[in-house]
């Protein structure tokens, strides 16, 4: 120290000190305020700015007054560098978090505005995170003085170890990029895989994708084994698919009328039931002379994946009603099996001697 330390000096150093809290206070009140404000904005940004500025900005005012307080007091030079240097990495380690949780917020709102490349937050959230904070570390480094340059070599010679040795994990991570970056799959699309998996995709992480199956379980696929596999996407091309139900009249009805019935009770289970397409124009179709019976597909329009079993629910219950209003036989099949004469004495000798038919009757 230049002299003995004071009670005056200890006075005249708890003023900045002081002034630097109650800085801090009042400028923590001032952000919560703005807060508020920014919540009512339609851009999401400006929260993510606000919530992080809320924790630089009274670490900053503290930190300039412990700083004019290191100023004030009789400290010898080496250790007013010492107590700046120190002083100067909390800053940044503070002004590192900062920029993290701006950055991340802002990828995040960007993720969910958006479909495309950003259509999964978690991946790019946790990429931009660690080279953030990374970024940060080095600058910490550099400003306690000590050289980077070795580091940087050493990572750069460990980096082919650690790659060989996270084949897996970055197999996975890149396969990842490369589903979101194709558009392949996005989070909220309803996929089925060739192994039987199927349900909404949830997220897609630096590692494996999360599918909520119907039953409302996960199901976790790393992205490696999702990008190598036989998949079917019902929201792509577009969210609405048409559903088909097969239906079959007896032989001795008017088809025109089982037309016409089936079309309206198509119509209004387009217009009644959630989920349906109402504009979805009905078709019928007669395809098969069967067994028993006329069969013919009735193509529904339907919202999204999950909509078909309460769409098709409700359109059978009506149909059904419909049909028995309207006198239209539903047959169902029929066999008569007939004997011919000495099949009981083939029968006896363990030889089969029957002849099926099928009835409509």
């Amino acid at each position: 120290m230049k002299h003995p330390l004071s009670l005056d000096d200890l006075m005249m150093a708890g003023i900045p000190v002081v002034a630097g809290l109650l800085a801090a206070f009042l400028l923590r009140m001032l952000l919560r305020w703005l807060g508020k404000h920014a919540s009512r904005t339609r851009w999401s940004g400006d929260d993510f700015i606000v919530d992080a500025l809320r924790t630089l900005v009274p670490w900053g005012a503290i930190a300039a007054g412990v700083s004019a307080a290191g100023a004030v007091l009789p400290l010898t030079a080496p250790v007013g560098r010492n107590v700046n240097k120190v002083l100067t990495v909390v800053l940044i380690f503070v002004a590192t978090l900062t920029a993290a949780r701006v950055i991340t917020g802002l990828v995040r709102s960007l993720a969910q505005s958006r479909s495309g490349v950003a259509g999964s937050a978690t991946i790019f959230v946790n990429i931009t995170r660690v080279v953030v904070l990374a970024m940060g570390f080095l600058v910490m480094l550099q400003t306690l003085g000590i050289s980077i340059a070795p580091l940087l070599t050493a990572l750069g010679v460990g980096g082919l170890a650690v790659a060989l040795a996270l084949q897996d994990t970055l197999a996975n991570l890149f396969a990842g990029v490369h589903i979101l970056a194709s558009k392949t799959v996005q989070p909220g699309d309803y996929i089925r895989l060739s192994s039987g998996e199927e349900g909404y995709v949830v997220d897609i992480n630096w590692r494996n994708t999360t599918v909520r199956q119907l039953s409302n379980n996960l199901v976790i696929i790393p992205n490696g084994q999702l990008a190598g596999t036989n998949m079917t996407n019902f929201n792509r091309p577009e969210q609405q698919m048409t559903l088909i139900v097969q239906v079959g009249v007896g032989y001795d009805s008017d088809l025109e009328h089982v037309e016409r019935v089936t079309t309206e009770v198509v119509t209004e289970t387009m217009t009644e039931i959630t989920g349906a397409v109402p504009d979805h124009e009905p078709a019928v179709r007669f395809h098969t002379f069967g067994d028993s019976r006329i069969s013919f597909s009735v193509i529904l329009g339907v919202g999204e994946f999950s909509d078909q079993y309460r769409i098709k629910h409700e359109f059978i219950k009506r149909l059904h009603k419909r049909y028995r209003d309207e006198g239209i036989r539903i047959p169902a099949p029929t066999r008569t099996v007939a004997l011919q004469p000495g099949g009981a004495e083939l029968l006896e000798a363990g030889i089969p001697h029957q002849r099926a038919a099928t009835s409509g009757r």
